[in-house]
């Protein structure tokens, strides 16, 4: 026999001893997925939570309170709070919208200022110098006034009765 026919029986050979021989080494298992559930799970709670909105700083039980640095208000009654707390806009520090304890004097839903010309949407004035709450723009300031967002001021303007307390803290 010729080297390279030799050389080609001897591989055919281990290759076949090679596949036919019995292993002596066990295979390592494969793991089996996880079968899925059937069920849901419930998804997990949530871990934080949303804390409850500010409560009036006022004694008032039935009117409206104020906050001057919260820029908030709300409109209670009977003790309850039922609307807010709102945001609400105010006068800059050379005509500041006064801080105390006031009463509701009178309502006006059209009215419209004879000193400043301006539309004062829903308004309920409650001290000196024609301070009331109206609708008015959050983000420019007021000449002392609480200005209110529209939907605001009608809440306000419907919620509010002559005689009803005011306190702006």
């Amino acid at each position: 026999m010729r080297r390279t026919e030799v050389v080609t029986l001897l591989g055919a050979v281990l290759v076949t001893a090679a596949c036919s021989a019995p292993r002596t080494t066990t295979p390592s298992p494969i793991a089996e997925p996880e079968p899925l559930s059937t069920t849901s799970a419930a998804p997990p709670a949530p871990t934080t939570t949303t804390p409850p909105p500010p409560t009036p700083p006022c004694a008032v039980t039935t009117g409206a309170c104020v906050s001057l640095p919260q820029r908030l208000a709300w409109l209670l009654r009977d003790g309850q709070v039922v609307r807010g707390p709102v945001p609400a806009g105010f006068g800059p520090p050379d005509q500041a919208t006064p801080a105390g304890s006031f009463r509701v004097v009178w309502k006006d839903r059209e009215h419209r200022s004879s000193q400043y010309g301006t539309d004062m949407p829903h308004s309920v004035f409650f001290a000196a110098g024609g301070i009331a709450f109206h609708a008015g723009p959050l983000d420019a300031p007021s000449h002392g006034c609480v200005h209110l967002t529209d939907a605001d001021a009608a809440a306000f303007f419907d919620g509010l009765n002559v005689g009803d307390a005011v306190q702006v803290l």
